[in-house]
């Protein structure tokens, strides 16, 4: 149902997942210019909180955009709710090209659905080195306390294959203060390809454990 290119786009970098509905890109036959709006990096949290979770509730889902936010520049939305051992796809838009037909109503079958959706969250078969640095120090930084003990918060990791040596941004600010110009820090962190993606990420995280990273960070620009 699911896969995983990496296009590198402008307002997010992480990799993106398209819909797949037997075997149809659903975005590129709606919306071929656009981008899917289910970025890799909203992927991280409770099964509940994915992008396309279906719950009781209906919800109103953002599928793609121009690269740009969907209110300026217009993008694909569709309803996506749960009923009993059913998903349901309703009520489609596309705010990029109002004239433009839209899919009818899809049914899935809701243990096939949400199996669906863990296959896509699991698989990492698609990523570059850079990608994978990235998703792990997510993943680390979650579980770790090398910037709260520091009285820092992190705010975003971002992979950045455009340059070359690619790397891997972390953003962070401090836990306590309000925000202010110049209260953002990144470090960058250069991905390297003959070194496992555990090891780098081991690395980064045991630095973080016994130095300031605000010592070898730069503000954000």
């Amino acid at each position: 149902m699911f896969v995983a290119p990496r296009p590198d786009t402008v307002i997010s970098p992480w990799g993106e997942l398209r819909v797949l509905i037997d075997e149809w890109d659903v975005l590129a036959e709606i919306h071929p210019d656009g981008v899917s709006s289910c970025t890799r990096g909203r992927w991280f949290g409770a099964a509940e909180e994915w992008p396309l979770a279906a719950s009781d509730e209906p919800r109103r889902v953002e599928l793609s955009n121009n690269d740009c936010i969907t209110d300026c520049c217009g993008g694909t939305f569709v309803t996506i709710r749960r009923r009993a051992d059913r998903v349901l796809w309703t009520d489609w838009e596309n705010t990029d090209h109002v004239q433009a037909p839209v899919p009818g109503d899809f049914h899935f079958d809701a243990a096939r659905y949400d199996a669906a959706l863990a296959r896509a969250v699991a698989d990492d078969s698609w990523e570059e080195p850079v990608d994978g640095v990235a998703r792990l120090l997510t993943l680390g930084l979650a579980e770790s306390d090398c910037f709260e003990r520091w009285g820092w918060g992190v705010n975003l990791v971002l992979p950045q294959r455009r340059h070359r040596p690619a790397r891997v941004e972390v953003h962070f600010s401090p836990l306590e203060a309000p925000y202010s110009i110049g209260s953002i820090f990144v470090h960058e962190v250069p991905v390297v390809g003959d070194v496992p993606a555990e090891e780098q990420v081991r690395r980064y995280i045991d630095r973080g454990m016994v130095d300031d990273p605000r010592k070898t960070a730069r503000p954000r620009g």
